[in-house]
C-alpha cells in the first residue's frame, strides 16, 4: 500500500501544511488504496513533507507526488479538460504555491501572537533547555526565505493589497462554478481547497482569512472540498 508521509491534523485543519493537504486531496481524488503515516521530517530527503512511499519509491515534493502518479498509476487528475483549461489550472496551482503559500507563512511566523498559537507548538519535542534557541534558529531562517521571496520586504499594508489581488482572481476565475474548471474536480483542485481551506483556519487572527471571507464563492468552494475529500477524515488519522 502506498504511504503518505504528513504532520496529521492540526489547528483544526486536515493538516498545518497547505502541500500536505493537497497531497491529501490528490490521493483521494486518485482513489488508490493508501494511508496516511507521521513522518520523520529529518529523515524527508528535501526536509520537507509531503513524501508518498510507493514499493520502495520515495517521491517528496506535491508537484512530483501528482507526476509520479500520473505516470505509474495512469491518473489523470485533468481528464476531460482542454489544453486551456489545464493551463489555466496550472498557472492557479502556481499562484497559490509561490505567491499565496507566503502570505499564511508571514501571517503564522511572523506574527508573535500567530506564532504562539500555532508553529510554537512545532517545537514541543525539542527539550526544554535547548527549545528557545531552536525556535530562534527557525524564525531566523523563515524571516530569511521571507525577505529572499520579497513578501518579508512588503508592509503590512503592502501585503494585505497583494492578497486581495490573488483572493479577487480566484473567486472572478471560479465565479459559479462548483470547482476550478467546471462541474468536476481537477488537478488544480487539490490545490486551490488546500489554501483555501488553510486560508480560512480559525485558530489565527489572519487580515487574509478576513479578506477571503469577503468572496462567499470561495468560502462555498472551501465547504465542498471539506465535504467530498475529508468527512470520514477521522477514520484515516496518520498512524
Amino acid at each position: 500500500m502506498l504511504e503518505l508521509h504528513v504532520f496529521g491534523p492540526g489547528f483544526g485543519l486536515p493538516d498545518p501544511s497547505p502541500f500536505c493537504t493537497k497531497a491529501i486531496i490528490l490521493m483521494e481524488m486518485s482513489r488508490l488504496p493508501y494511508r496516511r503515516v507521521r513522518g520523520n521530517l529529518r529523515k524527508a530527503p528535501k526536509g520537507k513533507f509531503p513524501v508518498l512511499v510507493d514499493e520502495g519509491e520515495i517521491i517528496p515534493d506535491t508537484s512530483f507526488i501528482r507526476l509520479h502518479l500520473e505516470r505509474k498509476h495512469g491518473i489523470d487528475f485533468d481528464h476531460g479538460l482542454s489544453a486551456e483549461q489545464r493551463g489555466l489550472a496550472w498557472a492557479v496551482e502556481k499562484m497559490l504555491e509561490d505567491h499565496l503559500y507566503w502570505h499564511i507563512v508571514q501571517e503564522r511566523w511572523a506574527d508573535a501572537a500567530n506564532f504562539d498559537r500555532g508553529p510554537r507548538h512545532f517545537f514541543s519535542a525539542v527539550p526544554t533547555p535547548l527549545r528557545p534557541l531552536v525556535i530562534a534558529m527557525v524564525k531566523r531562517q523563515v524571516r530569511r526565505d521571507l525577505h529572499g521571496q520579497g513578501i518579508g520586504r512588503h508592509s503590512d499594508a503592502e501585503r494585505l493589497v497583494l492578497a486581495r489581488q490573488a483572493l479577487g482572481s480566484l473567486s472572478g476565475l471560479l465565479g459559479g462554478k462548483p470547482y476550478l474548471t467546471g462541474p468536476d474536480p481537477c488537478g488544480g483542485d487539490a490545490t486551490l481547497g488546500a489554501f483555501m481551506i488553510g486560508g480560512l483556519c480559525e485558530t489565527f487572527e489572519s487580515p487574509l482569512r478576513a479578506a477571503l471571507i469577503e468572496h462567499p464563492n470561495l468560502v462555498a468552494y472551501a465547504g465542498r472540498i471539506r465535504e467530498r475529500y475529508f468527512k470520514a477524515d477521522a477514520e484515516r488519522a496518520p498512524a
